[in-house]
């Protein structure tokens, strides 16, 4: 078998972009993969079309040989661009093997070592009463066991730090009373705090609420930084979403600085990449739990990932089954009582809806610049 096309689809249906790859072979065998939206988008899709000419004529199947030339033949050690493309040519890659075979793509990476995948979702709210809705409703009307959510009030840039303390206890005494001691609240402050201290006062703040990590508490690029924060909380520190490769995650572990893994396997070089690193983490005591905003294809992605590893936690997820996310694909994965279900299709266990993802191009968009009182430009 060998690969005879690799096309990119980016798309937009009004929520956000996606970086479809499509893998085509000879024995009319096809793959879906995903690339992380990092930015510039057009220029991700950009490098997938690039490494086409570096992989026609190749066995599909041979996705380590596969990864290594695109990895190790780039001139420099990839960037966040370059590896978000090699993680959807090597998501697709996978799910051509598993069609191959006739097997689901955990079958592939050891077979399944559990029988459902649990899942949390984002929850939000200007007020910390319209948050604690939100939470409950994702715990009553969704069956979840877990959420995740901003600590910090909104604004949070355009207020005093004892504002910003006072809100954040609102906020997460809001949603514990709302849902109960049974449900698991992450934290996640979205790595705009700068200064360790703060970060050790907002983790102090929080701590009576028995949070289940605390992500991204500080910026990924000093690692040191963060596991002296790491010393001093007495919450689980969780990070890794902006990290590529088996070599960023061994940095972080070797630094003792995280306690729960979140590589994003549309980023961090694919779903064999991220078994390495899961790896690496097992050989620390550590959990992973995969960073999966993007919606269902990340989420399927997410799920062969979860079903084969034996110290995943939990896995970040949208709701596919409803909004423009729905049409992207021909069927999600079935969501009951907290859990996805493990399809036993071959490959990935999903499909594109090629018909509606048709006519949408993708859209140059860029997170919302955070301005200071005084007009610095804030981290965001």
């Amino acid at each position: 078998m060998k690969i005879i096309d690799v096309l990119t689809y980016g798309v937009n249906l009004g929520d956000s972009n996606h970086i479809f790859v499509k893998v085509l072979t000879d024995e009319h065998l096809h793959g879906i993969g995903e690339a992380y939206r990092v930015g510039p988008d057009e220029a991700v899709a950009q490098i997938v079309h690039y490494f086409k000419d570096w992989l026609i004529g190749e066995d599909p199947t041979r996705i380590e040989h596969l990864w290594r030339l695109m990895y190790n033949g780039s001139r420099f050690p990839g960037g966040s661009m370059l590896n978000a493309a090699i993680s959807g040519i090597e998501t697709a890659l996978w799910d051509v093997k598993g069609k191959a075979h006739g097997v689901p793509v955990y079958q592939l990476l050891g077979g399944r070592c559990r029988d459902r995948v649990r899942v949390y979702r984002g929850i939000g709210g200007d007020t910390p009463q319209q948050v604690a809705e939100d939470a409950r409703r994702a715990v009553q009307n969704e069956g979840l066991t877990a959420v995740k959510m901003a600590p910090q009030p909104p604004g949070a840039e355009k207020l005093t730090w004892s504002q910003v303390l006072k809100g954040t206890q609102a906020r997460m005494e809001a949603v514990r009373r709302a849902v109960g001691d049974d449900v698991e609240i992450g934290l996640d402050p979205h790595a705009r705090i700068f200064e360790p201290v703060m970060s050790y006062e907002m983790a102090e703040v929080v701590q009576p609420y028995r949070p289940m990590f605390f992500e991204e508490p500080l910026r990924p690029e000093n690692v040191h930084a963060l596991a002296e924060l790491k010393r001093k909380v007495r919450i689980p520190i969780a990070t890794g979403e902006m990290l590529y490769t088996k070599y960023e995650f061994r940095d972080l572990i070797a630094a003792d600085a995280v306690d729960i893994l979140q590589p994003d396997l549309l980023l961090c070089g694919g779903l064999l990449e991220g078994k390495k690193i899961a790896a690496l983490g097992e050989a620390n005591y550590l959990t992973v739990a995969p960073h999966s905003p993007l919606g269902p294809v990340s989420t399927a992605v997410g799920v062969q990932f979860a079903a084969s590893t034996g110290n995943f936690k939990i896995l970040e997820y949208r709701m596919d089954q409803t909004g423009p996310r729905r049409k992207l694909i021909r069927q999600p994965i079935t969501l009951r009582d907290g859990y996805l279900e493990i399809p036993d299709t071959p490959g990935i266990g999903i499909e594109l809806n090629e018909q509606e993802i048709e006519g949408h191009p993708l859209k140059n968009w860029h997170r919302q610049f955070v301005i200071e009182p005084d007009g610095n430009i804030a981290y965001q």
